[in-house]
């Protein structure tokens, strides 16, 4: 919020309060800064753990202006406490995302890593996963499932994320080691790469819906875990993104199959690109058993 409009706001309303006047008029006051400090109200600021202060800003602005009887201003009055309500609502969700984490911190854990991949369902493409390791609990504004964030959001989510971890780890199984090992123990070397990356061991693992085998920490499987573990949601931005930006790469060798819309998952134009083109070095002949004509080395395409 801009502070400085707000104590000019706050002197102006308060000039008027104690005038003599006993019309009050308030038409001295520009709406438009009225305006102008509403919108300057951010979300954002739930990154700080601290929000007290700034919910005080907000109650300030919205005892300023609560006499204000313009019906342009009413309006604004009712939108900051609507505001506020979404602010503290998301302030609540957020300290329900580190509920596990902090149980796992009162169990006497230390390093607690969130575990989630991407990719296991596409035709195409690898399987990544992320660790995701976080020394405290903490709010990062917007942070969910991946799914449920557009990409440009993710995008910057990833270096947010990156920025306050205390340690993460990014690991990959390509499509040939998914065939040989089969979709979910790809799933689980590409989990333990990310883990191998991470500079501090974990002492505790929340993960995905899955428990990875011969591992030698504690681990907790976690259903629907990115949607109610900070950790794990964004241990699922991080794989995201790194596949996705994957996926842009390998559209431009191979323009005709649409990666960067399908991200290599089996839409109508991405099966009628394989019956036309065949297939290529990235794709998952698991996957693709019903194109085994295509399967002969001499006819993929690299």
């Amino acid at each position: 919020m801009d502070k400085k409009l707000l104590d000019e706001l706050t002197k102006e309303y308060s000039n008027i309060l104690n005038s003599d006047d006993e019309s009050k008029s308030y038409k001295s006051i520009k709406v438009s800064a009225v305006k102008e400090l509403y919108n300057s109200i951010s979300l954002d600021t739930i990154n700080d753990n601290d929000t007290s202060a700034y919910l005080a800003l907000i109650d300030r602005f919205a005892d300023c202006v609560k006499d204000d009887d313009r019906k342009s201003v009413i309006d604004i009055a009712q939108k900051i406490e609507t505001k506020k309500q979404k602010y503290l609502a998301e302030i609540n969700r957020l300290d329900k995302l580190n509920q596990y984490e902090n149980k796992a911190r009162q169990n006497g854990f230390e390093i607690i890593g969130g575990v989630d991949e991407a990719g296991r369902g596409p035709l195409a493409g690898p399987v990544v996963a992320a660790v995701v390791v976080f020394k405290d609990s903490i709010r990062i504004n917007k942070i969910n499932d991946s799914k449920k964030i557009s990409e440009k959001n993710r995008e910057e989510l990833f270096d947010i994320i990156k920025e306050k971890a205390y340690d993460y780890g990014i690991g990959i199984a390509t499509s040939d080691e998914i065939d040989e090992h089969n979709i979910l123990n790809a799933t689980y070397i590409a989990m333990k790469r990310a883990i191998d990356k991470l500079k501090h061991k974990p002492d505790y693992l929340i993960n995905d819906a899955v428990i990875i085998p011969n591992m030698d920490m504690k681990q907790e499987s976690l259903i629907k875990g990115d949607a109610k573990s900070i950790s794990i949601a964004s241990a699922s931005i991080l794989a995201k993104v790194t596949r996705d930006r994957m996926m842009y790469e390998y559209d431009k060798r191979f323009p005709e199959y649409n990666f960067s819309s399908n991200k290599g998952y089996g839409t109508e134009v991405h099966y009628e690109a394989i019956k036309k083109y065949g297939i290529t070095n990235i794709h998952r002949l698991s996957f693709l058993k019903n194109f085994t004509e295509f399967f002969d080395e001499k006819n993929v395409r690299k």
